[in-house]
């Protein structure tokens, strides 16, 4: 189960490389998510959770501009398999095992990130404009990213 969560954590990551640390920040500060006694314990921190926030809103927001760099370019695919990493680790963390859960969460942000690319050109293609595809894929992150660090 450990694995699946984290790679689930990990495609949330992948579609939105803040909002998965922002809901995983939450379930930690919240209690949901147990990572005392381990380096992951900042992500309870109250500073923390909302500077994820904002960045996770403001991802939101900025994703629907036309000049936003596309996802698989070096500096966004990296720091999506970074926010995989880090959130799969805390649901490893919850688990006992962090490290699993980092490899896992950064495999599913890889998959995240491909997938959820193809994802919306379909969608894109099939609305004639990319604006419907963004915000149904929005919507699939916050749901997933919301079960899976809440379970």
């Amino acid at each position: 189960m450990i694995y699946v969560l984290a790679i689930i954590i990990g495609v949330v990551a992948g579609l939105r490389s803040m909002l998965a640390p922002a809901v995983v920040s939450w379930g930690v500060r919240l209690g949901a998510l147990q990572v005392t006694g381990t380096w992951l314990v900042f992500l309870g921190k109250l500073w923390v959770v909302w500077l994820f926030t904002v960045l996770a809103v403001g991802e939101l927001i900025v994703d629907q501009l036309p000049t936003t760099p596309a996802r698989t370019m070096p500096v966004p695919f990296t720091a999506r398999l970074a926010s995989g990493a880090l959130t799969g680790a805390a649901i490893g963390a919850d688990r006992g095992n962090w490290v699993a859960g980092a490899g896992a969460g950064a495999v599913g942000a890889a998959i995240g990130t491909l997938a959820g690319r193809a994802a919306r050109a379909r969608l894109a293609a099939a609305f004639g404009r990319d604006r419907p595809a963004a915000f149904i894929e929005d919507a699939v992150a916050i749901v997933v990213a919301l079960a899976a660090a809440l379970v």
